[in-house]
């Protein structure tokens, strides 16, 4: 089959382009995004819920009694980033996709909190940590670049051995 007119043929290719490229769009997006991790802390040894109640106070920011939690991304031994938790026990995270995409972060990533429960509450451990894996929560298309939402799938204590 030959093209009497080789514009078209550009023309006809040059048309196919964006539209695989839109296919590819998400997942390249995905891949290529900045990921948030965020969540909250709550000061409790038993298995952090992600709803805020009286039983389950936050884990607190730095006052004249507690200190505020440490919140480690550990990727196999290795730790990545960090942050700590504010008035509300709440933390954010941001990292570059150069360094972890999402799908590392979501198959061989931990959030690890190594402060003493001890330090929001004197009744708890002092010793042991808090570990959570991670999950997809979405995206923010709207951002630019755009950004993955990643949070914790609920921290649960490990004594220290």
């Amino acid at each position: 089959m030959s093209f009497k007119h080789p514009m078209m043929f550009l023309l006809i290719a040059a048309m196919a382009i964006p539209q695989t490229k839109a296919k590819l769009g998400f997942l390249s997006a995905l891949l290529g995004s900045v990921s948030n991790i965020q969540g909250t802390v709550f000061c409790s040894s038993k298995d952090n819920v992600a709803v805020k109640a009286p039983s389950n106070p936050v884990f607190p920011k730095t006052t004249q009694y507690f200190s505020d939690a440490e919140v480690q991304l550990v990727c196999g031994e290795k730790e990545f980033s960090s942050a700590r938790t504010n008035d509300d026990g709440k933390f954010s995270i941001m990292m570059d996709p150069l360094l972890l995409d999402v799908s590392s972060l979501l198959n061989g990533c931990n959030l690890v909190v190594p402060t003493p429960l001890s330090n929001c509450n004197t009744n708890l451990p002092s010793s042991g940590t808090l570990i959570s894996t991670l999950n997809f929560a979405g995206i923010n298309r709207l951002a630019t670049p755009i950004i993955a939402n990643i949070i914790p799938s609920g921290f649960h204590y490990v004594p220290s051995t």
